[in-house]
């Protein structure tokens, strides 16, 4: 638990793999909130992960060591429940395209029905709006460089996964 002064952020993901978009609204939301809680989670409705969880957090914790105001948590719950474990004042979701508005707004009207938890939505920028972990799986797979689209230890470890 966190002093209720404390203003602290939850970006909740399945981060399949983490990726520069991510790592762009995980450096924003630092510079916005005392704390930023990244929570990695197994997404059923995204098939079998590359990835597993404790893959998943040693990967984001490595990737986010230069912000000292981030914590990374695995969770297999709903995301209010967890937001308001960790005295969240708001839950914060990166957007790339029309497309993904409409998702995340509808999960977080559901959100605050559930919770009176706010959603703040933050557009990637421009270099980062293509990027989608589904699209650097599939590039991985076939030996595509992905190095330009994810921090170098994800780089490292696709690599490793994909033995190219």
């Amino acid at each position: 638990m966190v002093d209720r002064e404390t203003k602290t952020v939850l970006f909740p993901g399945s981060f399949d793999p983490f990726h520069n978009g991510h790592l762009e609204i995980v450096e924003r939301a630092s510079r916005l909130f005392d704390f930023v809680i990244v929570a990695t989670m197994r997404n059923p409705q995204k098939g079998e992960p590359l990835f597993e969880l404790a893959e998943r957090v040693e990967m984001i914790e490595e990737a986010v060591s230069h912000l000292s105001n981030v914590k990374i948590v695995s969770f297999s719950n709903l995301v209010v429940e967890l937001a308001r474990d960790v005295d969240a004042r708001a839950i914060v979701k990166g957007l790339r395209a029309v497309s993904d508005f409409e998702v995340e707004m509808q999960m977080a009207q559901m959100n605050f029905q559930l919770s009176g938890i706010e959603t703040l939505l933050i557009p990637t920028g421009a270099t980062h709006a293509f990027i989608a972990s589904k699209l650097i799986r599939e590039v991985a797979r076939f030996s595509g460089d992905v190095s330009s689209f994810v921090p170098p230890c994800v780089a490292r470890r696709l690599k490793e996964k994909y033995g190219n």
